[in-house]
């Protein structure tokens, strides 16, 4: 059966690439023809790319994004101004930004549990984070929750072996969304006990990123699972043509439980997160496991996207909140924040953790991330608190899955270490976690990468620890992991002249990678 899917993958692959070559060989033909159509098309996109430069000049946004797109549109004046008209409307169409609007609204105000007389989930003080708090709980309208007991779970396979017994735990509904699922030891076991749990009447659904997902299922993988009883859906099925939605993708990581326990981080459900096969060397994951009032926000996250298109039945989400939540135990210290981030608002709430997180430091910050390609914003945060005494620490991988994207994060080297950042590698091969902890007081483990995509496009999540006793496991994690690491020196950034003038182009055009 895999040997035909793979034989099926390769044949939409190849079939994708000659439709996309197709439209660009004519769009080519259209420019470059001589014809009396063609010249007014000329003339028509190149007026398009002067009002482009205008729109882009005078709006908000980040200097540096708008600065490529300036450069791109000079440089090929005839199509920049399309390319960005299409790219820009990746960011979402006008009408799934009113329907995720309508869907945000309606969910909004059960996110503080249905029964809290308060209105809100938690209402206490947390220090020097209180801003960053309220921030994500007013404005981006994720509260925060005690009585939350949350596990850090590092490597993959730590979160793949704590996951499969509260799997076997469940008793109403399993809700399941993941940017990557590949058949393998790690996906066959999850969906044995998944399709035993349809079988057994549980509300079982899955959501995964088609694009996301494109060199690993079948187009037609939601079928199957359909089959088996589970409840699929492809998040923007992904079409062969160029068109103004393959930018936006659902990057998150999200399982929850009956309401009760809840699953979040880096890894994505395919067997090199759990190590299982080696891809780029060792893979280095990182996962939260919440049990308690705070797995609530999930399963509202999870159906903020699930048919977001349809009408939601309020009585039908209120009946999945769970009405017996385990006591309060030791580990339930703390204050729990989990968090989504859309390319449909106005607010980058990702972006806005991370910054919080760096500016609130007075002792140390320790940042895992797989990409480091930030804007001006993030990149004065780091710079002024390594230079504030701040003990300012980065991990990021020393085998690339992505080179051109590793040679762009190795860019912001340079700046970052003479600032005094300390920038380290994670020698035995990709370091996949995105992790964040400061001060022994705060910590944020999720999908977020420190990129643009991440940071401006994705649908993403994450999780805020206040306080939380798993803050001690993610500071212990990390400074273990350190001794795995090369520490980056100046000296090894330079390179010669060709080595730079690529870094400098590739850093012109971060903002699209």
């Amino acid at each position: 059966m895999k040997q035909k899917w793979k034989r099926a993958l390769v044949r939409r692959r190849l079939f994708v690439t000659i439709l996309i070559l197709l439209q660009a060989g004519f769009l080519f033909y259209l420019i470059s023809s001589t014809s009396a159509t063609s010249e007014v098309l000329r003339g028509l996109l190149t007026v398009i790319s002067i009002g482009t430069v205008l729109h882009i000049i005078s709006k908000q946004g980040d200097p540096n994004a708008k600065l490529t797109w300036v450069f791109l549109i000079l440089l090929v004046p005839i199509v920049g101004g399309l390319l960005y008209l299409l790219y820009s409307l990746q960011r979402g169409t006008n009408f799934m930004r009113k329907l995720l609007a309508r869907r945000r609204d309606v969910l909004r105000p059960i996110f503080y549990l249905p029964n809290a007389e308060s209105g809100m989930a938690f209402s206490g003080n947390v220090g020097k984070y209180s801003p960053l708090l309220k921030y994500m709980h007013g404005t981006c309208g994720y509260p925060a929750y005690d009585h939350t007991q949350s596990e850090y779970l590092s490597p993959g396979q730590a979160f793949f072996s704590r996951l499969l017994p509260e799997l076997e735990k469940a008793e109403k509904y399993i809700f399941l969304e993941f940017f990557i699922i590949e058949e393998g030891t790690m996906w066959n076991s999850i969906l044995e006990i998944l399709e035993r749990k349809a079988k057994e009447g549980l509300d079982v659904r899955v959501m995964y990123d088609d694009v996301g997902c494109f060199l690993t299922l079948p187009s037609n993988y939601h079928k199957t699972l359909e089959a088996k009883g589970i409840q699929c859906r492809k998040f923007h099925p992904f079409q062969p043509f160029l068109s103004s939605v393959q930018n936006q993708r659902d990057h998150r990581k999200i399982l929850v439980i009956d309401g009760k326990v809840a699953f979040t981080g880096g890894a994505n459900l395919a067997d090199e997160y759990i190590n299982a096969y080696e891809k780029h060397g060792y893979w280095q994951d990182a996962a939260l496991c919440l049990q308690g009032k705070a797995a609530w926000s999930f399963t509202l996250m999870f159906l903020q996207l699930w048919d977001y298109w349809e009408e939601l039945d309020l009585s039908s989400v209120l009946s999945l909140y769970p009405t017996d939540l385990p006591p309060l135990s030791q580990d339930s210290q703390g204050i729990v924040q989990p968090y989504a981030d859309s390319p449909m608002d106005q607010e980058l709430t990702g972006h806005s953790a991370y910054l919080r997180i760096i500016q609130s430091a007075q002792d140390y910050v320790y940042i895992a991330t797989p990409y480091l390609i930030i804007d001006d914003i993030l990149m004065r945060a780091l710079t002024l608190a390594a230079k504030s005494g701040v003990d300012v620490r980065i991990i990021t991988p020393y085998i690339p899955d992505k080179p051109p994207v590793h040679q762009t994060t190795r860019s912001y080297y340079p700046e970052l270490i003479e600032a005094g950042v300390r920038i380290y590698e994670f020698t035995p091969g990709f370091m996949h976690a995105k992790v964040s902890v400061s001060d022994d007081s705060i910590a944020s483990v999720g999908s977020v990468n420190m990129d643009y995509r991440s940071l401006y496009l994705h649908f993403e999540c994450g999780c805020l620890l206040y306080d939380c006793p798993c803050i001690q496991d993610i500071k212990a994690d990390y400074l273990n992991i350190l001794q795995k690491c090369h520490l980056v020196r100046l000296e090894e950034c330079k390179g010669g002249f060709f080595y730079r003038i690529t870094q400098q182009v590739l850093r012109l055009f971060a903002p699209l990678l």
